[in-house]
């Protein structure tokens, strides 16, 4: 689903064009047209610049995983696709992300159309204190994405796509809060589904949960890849092994490497990967 776009002044300031890059960035393989395309990024904190000429593209209906040590831009990285890190004052950027084949940072970006096709869920569960219907309709009914009549509908196949409407069919006017902290992260994933999302982001979404729990979630994403572009940065190298089909490694702002997950954890390119994916630093 595309979004209609609508002229909007952007929340940002204009880009830097003093801005440089430093050291080497490892550009993608050619592998066709990508849901998100990523050209020559910069991202700034006032003056401290913390993403670094970032190049590389991520497939459609695919998991990549982004990792690397804490405070390499990971995160900051993923509120960029969908400009989250705009509600932070100072920040500035330079090159584009393109989210399949539309500019992000174009002046005429509408902010909430753009978060309706790039949907987030977050490190800890945050559902909603509404019930867990409310939970996932809220959102397709704001933006009036279909008509009130079909909205049971929608939340039962977000719910089924996330694994938890037979655990609470029978449940939905509780609210989604008194759910486990596995159920809720769920729950959040349905909530992100209900707006019909081209792209979803996973920002550390298993750290907060048990074994358990984690796994759910992880089998969900092998689901969800059938229709959706995932990506998930991740502290956990076995996490990123077992659930992604492509890794990218960041550290100290600049990708360092990227390539098919298989080829990163059995024979890296860069030393700099080895040592991280190996545990000699970070």
């Amino acid at each position: 689903m595309s979004a209609t776009v609508r002229p909007r002044p952007p929340l940002v300031p204009a880009p830097r064009a003093t801005l440089k890059a430093r050291g080497p960035a490892a550009a993608a393989p050619e592998r066709g047209a990508p849901a998100v395309d990523v050209k020559n990024f910069d991202f700034c904190y006032g003056p401290r610049q913390v993403l670094r000429n970032l190049s590389f593209a991520i497939e459609r209906k695919s998991v990549t995983a982004i990792i690397g040590p804490s405070g390499c831009g990971k995160s900051t990285f993923l509120r960029s696709i969908n400009r989250l890190n705009d509600l932070i004052a100072g920040v500035s950027h330079n090159g584009d992300i393109l989210v399949e084949g539309q500019s992000v940072y174009s002046p005429g970006t509408d902010l909430v159309a753009l978060r309706q096709r790039v949907g987030m869920v977050f490190q800890r569960p945050n559902p909603f204190p509404k019930t867990i219907f409310d939970n996932v309709a809220y959102g397709p009914a704001l933006n009036r994405l279909v008509p009130k009549r079909d909205l049971p509908d929608l939340v039962e196949r977000c719910l089924r796509q996330a694994a938890l409407w037979d655990e609470v069919k029978d449940r939905l006017d509780e609210s989604g809060t008194g759910l486990s902290g596995g159920q809720q992260q769920r729950l959040c994933i349905a909530r992100a589904l209900g707006n019909q999302p081209e792209v979803l982001l996973m920002d550390e979404p298993c750290s907060a949960l048990d074994p358990i729990a984690t796994q759910k979630v992880e089998e969900l994403m092998f689901e969800l890849k059938k229709d959706y572009t995932i990506v998930i940065v991740t502290h956990n190298m076995q996490q990123a092994a077992r659930v992604s089909d492509f890794t990218g490694f960041f550290d100290r702002g600049e990708l360092i490497e990227f390539d098919e997950t298989e080829r990163i954890f059995t024979t890296p390119a860069h030393e700099r990967t080895e040592a991280y994916i190996t545990g000699r630093f970070g």
